[in-house]
């Protein structure tokens, strides 16, 4: 299957099983990229978000004018800070940020129950490697990258760059089949 990427400067489409990277800024402003990557050519999408809550994704795709009935929400920060919470078949809860066989279990569960064009979006592995460590979140990233390939969807990671030493950059680049930078002046660049 084939997904299209309507991200500037990257390839038209990609294979379904692609992993992307998106290295951006700490203080980048991804939330253009990341809905646009989600609202393209789009079944169903999972937003694993480790960074704000359900409520403030929400907020996001509704700015962006992404199709909300498609988007189911992982939330892994508001049972951890005692927010009120409702599961429902589009929000669902992990205990903590790093309760990473439950983000992976979670984004199984996803792809088992949604057909078509599956796309994830994992906001962001940077606040995973603060909550959990580097070498858990490489393994949870492995293991969500193994499931997109065997459900032919895709996913794009957010990785602030500048926080993080070049070791572990390199590190979480290599796993992925495709890696968009985003620059300081907002530029896109990429190498796929």
């Amino acid at each position: 299957m084939e997904y299209t990427l309507a991200i500037d400067n990257t390839p038209d489409t990609v294979a379904g099983g692609t992993g992307i990277l998106l290295v951006h800024p700490s203080t980048g402003a991804t939330d253009r990229l990341d809905t646009d990557f989600l609202s393209t050519d789009t079944d169903a999408m999972l937003v694993i978000s480790t960074r704000t809550t359900a409520r403030e994704v929400k907020q996001k795709l509704e700015y962006y004018e992404v199709d909300e009935e498609r988007a189911t929400i992982l939330d892994t920060l508001s049972v951890e800070r005692g927010y009120t919470r409702r599961q429902s078949d589009q929000v669902r809860y992990v205990s903590a940020p790093d309760d990473l066989a439950g983000i992976v279990a979670e984004t199984e569960r996803f792809l088992q129950d949604h057909d078509g064009k599956l796309r994830v979006s994992f906001d962001s592995v940077t606040e995973l490697i603060y909550y959990a460590d580097e070498q858990q979140a490489l393994e949870a990233v492995g293991d969500i990258l193994e499931l997109l390939a065997d459900y032919d969807a895709v996913g794009m990671f957010h990785l602030a760059g500048g926080v993080h030493d070049d070791d572990t950059v390199a590190q979480f680049r290599e796993r992925f089949d495709g890696v968009v930078e985003l620059g300081e002046d907002d530029s896109v660049t990429s190498d796929f």
